[in-house]
């Protein structure tokens, strides 16, 4: 694997990969070759150019393990029933004996163009109980929404935060939502001076949540126990239940979108070509 790229000092933690051969739309996703490699295998490799101390795959297929060994990676079986990948990463973080204020990143196992420099920011999030944001218990990232499409479609997810970078909330529906604006890309220049409150729009835009996290261990191990939140049923979205319990959650702010991951067989054929 390639060397770590450069950083500043972090506090050491692991980058936990959950990988599952189920897809209803792209079958054995995790072993799909990208340039004469396991997807899973590129994603490891890129995540081992972070600042973590090790990378691990959590599997539910021997197949997966397999290809992991064959290429250096790190992996453990899981159990296949898993609810969900934070449910894999609970039962990995307990066999990998991880301690209760340990750091783990959730890295999804369809994205072989992560950024390593994103996996460290959202380490550091957590971070020695970060000054700003010592209350959080999760961390993530968001980056500026561009286009109205991206705003209004239900498939991007949008979180709103405070100053200090905690999440408000979580949605699939455009929010924050331009009330005298609305259909219009509220948050553009010609839009913001019309707007009442141009002031308090200065630089502001809504933003699109990237689904990386990180998380201590215990909080971890802790959050499958909790009943999952009526919010989180309605959205389709699995951090609804944390804000529900009353839990926060700290976001960083990327520059950029990152990479493109994997979710369709056009999917694949992209990055395929990014790789050639």
């Amino acid at each position: 694997m390639s060397a770590p790229v450069a950083t500043a000092a972090h506090s050491p933690f692991t980058v936990l990969i959950p990988a599952r051969m189920a897809s209803s739309r792209l079958p054995d996703k995790p072993l799909a070759d990208i340039a004469g490699l396991p997807m899973v295998v590129r994603v490891a490799q890129r995540a081992a150019q972070s600042a973590a101390t090790r990378v691990v795959v959590a599997a539910d297929d021997a197949r997966i393990l397999q290809a992991c060994a064959a290429h250096g990676v790190q992996a453990v079986m899981t159990r296949a029933d898993h609810a969900s990948g934070s449910d894999r990463l609970a039962e990995a973080c307990t066999q990998l004996g991880l301690e209760g204020d340990d750091i783990v990143v959730n890295v999804q196992g369809d994205e072989p163009l992560i950024d390593p420099g994103l996996i460290n920011a959202v380490a550091n999030l957590l971070q020695d109980r970060d000054e700003k944001r010592p209350e959080a218990s999760m961390g993530t990232a968001a980056h500026a929404i561009a286009s109205l499409a991206d705003y209004t479609n239900p498939n991007v997810v949008k979180v709103v935060v405070d100053a200090r970078g905690l999440a408000h909330y979580f949605s699939r529906a455009p929010i924050p939502f331009g009330r005298d604006h609305a259909g219009n890309a509220w948050w553009e220049g010609a839009a913001q001076a019309a707007h009442p409150g141009v002031a308090a729009l200065q630089g502001f835009a809504p933003l699109r949540h990237v689904g990386i996290y990180s998380y201590r261990a215990g909080f971890l191990r802790e959050f499958p126990q909790l009943a999952p939140a009526p919010t989180e049923a309605v959205e389709a979205l699995e951090q609804l239940r944390a804000l529900w319990h009353g839990y926060r959650i700290a976001v960083h702010l990327a520059d950029a979108a990152p990479g493109p991951g994997v979710d369709t067989p056009e999917d694949l054929e992209r990055v395929r070509a990014l790789f050639r």
